[in-house]
């Protein structure tokens, strides 16, 4: 029996809803605002939520990600009494399992129900948990861990891969990810930096040559696509492929076969495509600058990874694993973070991303030197002149709290409350480092942090953190 929630301020509509869910075997909740179904969402695991988009207190449509993140994940089916291509447009590509207008007949409503609770149950059947691959990717946000998911989905077939996001996303890392999970992990993983190939080098680069076939082509090469033979052909930055070799390209993906310049037979390879993008493609092929058909080869299977901004949890997460990475790689000593530190990496929305987090951090590891603690003085001067200049026109960049809220402008918490739960977060990764460090030997914790066995004990009693640690490593990026 499934458990069904309905969020609906109507109450014909729910009264009917209830009698078709009921009417399948299944338990049927009602909601009537939609803070009322948040707040029931959150108390129970629901398969799937009936969600009415103009209600009384809000948008439905707008809640479709924070139901989504919910713990069992359940399907969403948008009910609207004034239906509107935007608003489907933006559940479907919110995760909604359908959209529809409350003019459609009982059996309209029955089919998306019966069939996602289909769906959920052969999922289920088939969720098995798999260990994957994932250095370098760290995170657990929601966002993150919905990429990771499609992740291990295209690693258990040779899918064409598109991996979109901005710079410093970590593109590169998802798709050396793909290769290392697949069966084609043992093999080649070739990168083609479009951006970087000048364009009268590209189809030399690919396709390789034989011996005399141009100027200064004095011995054969064989080209990055015959190297990927067996393995993965990674397309960095697939949309600065020039226009006059995406139609070559496109043959060589139907056909896995090509030419080099100066050949005269045609060579097989056999490999898996994955391809990433910072650009809108599919705006590109409207104008005219990428082709229509190259992009629907691309667009097989797409990844969109999130910026750092929206990935809600992982930031300190994220710092605390490159700083330790980082002086491993430096020869320094361990670092710590100052609570005033990691508040000024809250407030700042890192347009550069994951990338720009980690070179913020090896700037301020040079400044910090043998130091032991990382202070807001050892970050990179942009940083701190563009928060405190923000805070004296009356800008104050928002601070993200641990739950996502952003504090506005004039309404930050007391200094107090923030110097604690940063500490607190400081303490807490410090142990779990700790325990994981000394493979849960508490002698050797107490050696190493200077604490005695009681105030350790109570620490860890505090942060709920076994002292036998079987350290699951966080997943990386």
């Amino acid at each position: 029996m499934a458990q069904v929630l309905i969020i609906d301020d109507e109450e014909m509509m729910c009264q009917m809803l209830c009698a078709l869910v009921e009417s399948q075997g299944h338990e049927a909740t009602c909601a009537h605002t939609l803070t009322e179904g948040l707040q029931q969402a959150a108390l129970r695991n629901f398969d799937v939520i009936f969600l009415d988009v103009g209600l009384p207190d809000g948008n439905g449509l707008e809640a479709i990600p924070a139901l989504r993140d919910l713990r069992g994940a359940p399907e969403i089916i948008i009910i609207t009494g004034s239906g509107n291509p935007d608003g489907a447009d933006l559940a479907i590509n919110q995760g909604a399992w359908d959209y529809i207008e409350k003019t459609s007949s009982i059996s309209q409503m029955a089919l998306p129900l019966t069939r996602a609770l289909q769906y959920r149950q052969e999922k289920q059947a088939q969720a098995r948990p798999v260990a994957l691959k994932t250095a370098g990717i760290v995170g657990t946000s929601p966002a993150l861990r919905d990429c990771i998911d499609l992740l291990a989905q295209a690693a258990t077939s040779d899918i064409n891969v598109l991996i979109s996001g901005a710079t410093g996303t970590g593109k590169e890392l998802f798709a050396r990810a793909i290769h290392l999970n697949s069966a084609r992990g043992g093999k080649n993983f070739v990168v083609v930096d479009c951006a970087a190939l000048p364009a009268n080098l590209v189809e030399s680069a690919l396709f390789g040559y034989e011996k005399g076939a141009f100027t200064g082509a004095d011995k054969a090469s064989s080209g990055l696509i015959a190297q990927a033979h067996g393995g993965t052909l990674f397309l960095d930055e697939v949309g600065e492929l020039p226009e006059s070799m995406q139609k070559a390209f496109l043959r060589v993906l139907q056909e896995r076969s090509f030419r080099p310049i100066g050949g005269q037979r045609e060579i097989e390879s056999n490999f898996r495509l994955v391809a990433a993008t910072n650009r809108d493609l599919e705006k590109m092929v409207k104008q005219g600058s990428f082709r229509r058909a190259l992009f629907f080869r691309l667009h097989s299977l797409v990844i969109n990874l999130p910026p750092l901004k929206d990935r809600n949890g992982d930031l300190f997460d994220l710092a605390w694993h490159h700083t330790a990475r980082l002086c491993k790689q430096y020869g320094l000593p361990p670092k710590g973070f100052s609570p005033e530190l990691l508040q000024y990496l809250s407030a700042y929305d890192w347009p550069g991303n994951v990338r720009e987090l980690v070179n913020v951090l090896e700037a301020a590891l040079s400044a910090a030197h043998r130091g032991a603690v990382l202070f807001p003085q050892h970050l990179p001067a942009y940083l701190r002149s563009k928060l405190v200049r923000a805070s004296v026109q009356g800008q104050p960049a928002p601070a993200q709290a641990r739950n996502g809220e952003v504090v506005p402008a004039g309404k930050l918490p007391p200094l107090e409350a923030v110097r604690k739960t940063a500490l607190e977060e400081a303490e807490k990764r410090y142990l779990q480092e700790l325990m994981q460090q000394v493979k849960g030997n508490i002698p050797g914790a107490c050696q190493v942090s200077g604490l005695s066995r009681a105030r350790l004990y109570s620490l860890l009693k505090h942060y709920n953190i076994s002292p036998s640690l079987a350290a699951k490593q966080p997943l990386n990026i």
